[in-house]
């Protein structure tokens, strides 16, 4: 049975949803605020995440940027702003979708089989040597054992895996480091985020095999 977490302000219009969603045969979570969300997003898998833009405390823009840092669970927008900009602002953090407020119920239902049947076509894990990682769970895997990361350590394997084999420049990292952050990112955080993947995927950190350096370019991840 899907799961599905709704963050959502208005509680007149989450109780509709929650009925109609679990008379379709999905099991729905409820979140008024950005805390309240986070809080069952770490505690759960979901497979959609419908999310408003204004919220009682935080906002919906940090919620999607903080779940897309650790998975690709499928996030669709769903709020009253009719602005371009909030659209836009949506979806360069990573949302799948945005549908306006008022909504008919079929047609969100059809937006969130549509996020969650391409997510399931792109769910395919990532590997690189004796290295997994699974993007829906956000876990990855050494030797078949699970290797703990933190969400900026993750966000940057993840970057490596899905380009193998392709040059990452300096300025690309700190670009997904900015992303996650919006704090300045000097060469030396690469630096100290480049050794800290490899003391934790490397056989051997001193001898990368996994993500190695382009010297003077910058790195790439490749099968080792």
């Amino acid at each position: 049975m899907p799961k599905i977490l709704l963050v959502e302000d208005d509680e007149q219009l989450a109780r509709f949803l929650i009925r109609f969603l679990n008379s379709e045969g999905y099991t729905t979570d409820y979140a008024s605020g950005q805390r309240d969300a986070m809080r069952l997003f770490e505690d759960n898998s979901y497979d959609c995440i419908l999310l408003d833009i204004s919220l009682k405390d935080g906002n919906g823009y940090s919620v999607c940027a903080a779940v897309k840092a650790v998975n690709d669970t499928p996030v669709i927008f769903i709020t009253a702003s009719a602005d371009e900009a909030c659209t836009v602002a949506g979806f360069e953090i990573g949302a799948d979708d945005y549908i306006g407020k008022p909504f008919g119920t079929r047609e969100l239902l059809a937006r969130m089989k549509n996020v969650m049947r391409r997510s399931k076509k792109t769910s395919r894990l990532l590997k690189c040597g004796n290295v997994t990682i699974d993007p829906i769970k956000g876990i990855v895997f050494k030797n078949g054992c699970e290797i703990t990361m933190s969400a900026l350590e993750y966000r940057l394997l993840l970057v490596f895996f899905s380009n193998k084999n392709q040059m990452l420049s300096r300025d690309r990292l700190a670009e997904e480091l900015w992303s996650l952050t919006k704090e300045f990112v000097s060469d030396n955080t690469i630096s100290v985020y480049i050794r800290r993947l490899r003391e934790k995927i490397e056989d051997d950190p001193q001898s990368p095999r996994i993500i190695i350096t382009v010297r003077g370019l910058g790195y790439k991840a490749v099968d080792g």
